[in-house]
């Protein structure tokens, strides 16, 4: 069965990536065992800044009930090195690589962009959930005002497609979604981890060396689906696919993104635990489309059916 998907133009052979983050620059699974990156959708490399960063210091990531707790502080060597360094030794041909752009800075993000625009990568993940040093440490994603202004930016450096991940740590995020598109967005991810934090008892202090991070994994994915749905309602309006994600660990997770409004999910923590599973998803998926008799993953997209009469309260 056909299991291709296109996003923005984009043709990609499975409707499962790799989330950003946990492939590194596309060549750390290559050894292992019956991994191909041709059973994936989508790669998308690990967070890039202008400069080189060292990253937080440890511990940097713990397990959590369901879940990680992360807190990397997004350790790369910088645009040029990934650029010069890492790109040239991927197999283009295999499936689609799309860098994960982040920033400190307007002006940073869009200097990023501009560099990778003249790459053969065919599009960019804009990662507005970083921290904005100029305006005191908070982070775009949670400002629609400061989100816009980036995508903005990033918007006037390339025409390749824009891929906004959006945080669901905003107030509003259909609202967060609704700006981004107007300001150049050409689809969306949804959503970025939840921020959280873990206290050693003994210590009494926190176990990360940067006290807070993001949380991923199973424990998100009610939230992510919500989002997803919120944000679907913003989107389909304006033709905007969604890539959906947190908490994805089998083909019935994915499919219920892909109901929720997703278009194409990805798939984040539960590789590390399973680095073959987006080829049992991909089997998964195929299986219940046969069983339904769709030919395609975007007969599912936001065919949600919501009861009615209900009441918005717990």
């Amino acid at each position: 069965m056909d299991l291709s998907v296109n996003i923005c133009g984009i043709q990609c052979q499975s409707p499962v990536a790799m989330a950003s983050g946990n492939a590194g620059y596309g060549i750390e699974y290559q050894s292992v065992n019956g991994f191909s990156n041709k059973d994936v959708g989508a790669v998308f490399l690990k967070g890039t800044t202008l400069e080189p960063k060292l990253g937080n210091k440890p511990e940097r990531v713990m397990e959590s009930p369901s879940g990680l707790l992360n807190s990397v502080g997004l350790q790369n060597p910088g645009a040029k090195a990934v650029i010069e360094s890492y790109l040239p030794k991927l197999d283009l041909s295999e499936t689609r690589y799309i860098i994960n752009v982040s920033g400190s800075s307007i002006e940073e993000y869009a200097e990023v962009v501009r560099l990778f625009d003249q790459t053969g990568l065919p599009a960019m993940e804009i990662n507005i959930s970083c921290p904005n040093v100029k305006k005191g440490g908070a982070a775009f994603g949670n400002d629609p005002d400061m989100a816009a202004r980036v995508v903005e930016a990033c918007r006037a450096n390339t025409s390749k497609p824009l891929i906004v991940k959006l945080s669901p740590n905003q107030t509003d995020i259909a609202e967060g979604a609704r700006r981004v598109i107007d300001a150049g967005a050409d689809a969306l991810s949804a959503i970025n981890t939840l921020m959280g934090m873990q206290i050693d008892v003994h210590s009494q202090m926190p176990t990360l060396g940067n006290n807070q991070g993001g949380l991923s994994g199973p424990a998100i994915k009610p939230v992510a689906l919500l989002k997803v749905h919120q944000v679907y309602q913003v989107a389909k309006q304006h033709d905007i696919p969604i890539i959906g994600l947190g908490g994805i660990a089998s083909a019935e997770d994915a499919i219920e993104f892909f109901l929720a409004g997703a278009s194409m999910v990805a798939i984040g923590t539960a590789v590390a635990k399973d680095p073959l599973i987006v080829k049992k998803v991909n089997k998964g998926i195929a299986r219940y489309l046969k069983q339904h008799n769709l030919k395609s993953v975007s007969e599912l997209t936001g065919k949600l059916q919501l009861h009615t009469d209900t009441v918005l309260c717990g």
